[in-house]
């Protein structure tokens, strides 16, 4: 068993927008949430009512969503503030598209997808998740715990140690290209104390009131050569990722770990975790 730090919590309300760093988060099931909201609950959609993202829309990167307690509100540079009330649409949930799943969700109404196509230059709609439908995760990988999610990409959480964006950097530095932050990987919890790609191998991360089961390695894509600042798309880490890190079972390049919620509970940054590996 070796004992690390959460060092950061990242929530992220809109698939594929700007995370919020938070200090402390309640973790359900499905993952982080704030208050009654929860983790891509919402997600943006194409006329043919498949998720949108960053990888064809790197602008959404730019838009910040943040939450109060009535409303998710949504600022993007140049563009006035958009306050989305809270409480759930009358109308009927719609079947909508995450990758290869078919899950249902309310359409969040016009003003919203105006304002966010306006911004986007591209034709989307938002959807918030139909909770009375839980979307089950990949039993490959989860077997049979339950482990369910909203509209993120498969699993209910992302875990990176500090410690291996240090080694990938370093790794950067030695081809000349500048470091990158984390938020290019756009994890949920971010830890310390491991060596560097520890987290491959770690069965579960336990707290005072959390244990997490690590489950998947996370296979990247082209979000990770997006500037989260600025929605610049360059070639790293990609490049250099695939040089080290590629996972010909998984058919990606890897970095950082899914997980599914054991024990439900409060998390907090700063506090201090126990893992215990599978070797």
């Amino acid at each position: 068993m070796i004992e690390g730090q959460v060092t950061a919590l990242n929530f992220y309300p809109v698939k594929g927008a700007r995370g919020i760093a938070i200090e402390t988060a309640r973790v359900n099931t499905t993952g982080l949430a704030i208050e009654s909201v929860a983790d891509r609950e919402w997600m943006l959609v194409d006329r043919n009512r498949v998720f949108v993202s960053q990888r064809e829309v790197p602008r959404l990167a730019l838009v910040k969503p943040s939450v109060n307690d009535d409303a998710l509100v949504l600022d993007a540079p140049g563009a006035p503030q958009f306050r989305l009330p809270l409480a759930m649409p009358a109308q009927p949930a719609q079947q909508v598209r995450v990758w290869s799943a078919e899950v249902r969700g309310f359409d969040m109404g016009d003003q919203v997808a105006t304002w966010l196509t306006s911004f986007l230059e591209r034709n989307v709609r938002l959807v918030r998740f139909d909770r009375s439908h839980p979307r089950r995760c990949n039993p490959d990988y989860v077997g049979d715990s339950g482990a369910h999610t909203m509209f993120a990409d498969g699993y209910p959480l992302l875990v990176i140690g500090e410690e291996s964006l240090a080694d990938l950097n370093v790794r950067l530095a030695t081809r000349g290209s500048p470091a990158l932050p984390m938020n290019r990987f756009r994890p949920s919890v971010v830890v310390s104390g491991l060596e560097a790609y520890a987290e491959d191998h770690i069965d579960t991360i336990t707290t005072e009131n959390v244990a997490l089961k690590l489950v998947k390695p996370c296979t990247r894509c082209q979000v990770t050569t997006t500037d989260q600042a600025t929605a610049r798309v360059g070639r790293e880490p990609l490049t250099t990722l695939a040089s080290y890190r590629r996972d010909d079972r998984l058919a990606g390049v890897i970095f950082g770990m899914n997980a599914i919620v054991l024990r439900p509970g409060t998390l907090r940054r700063g506090e201090t975790f126990h893992a215990e590996f599978r070797w």
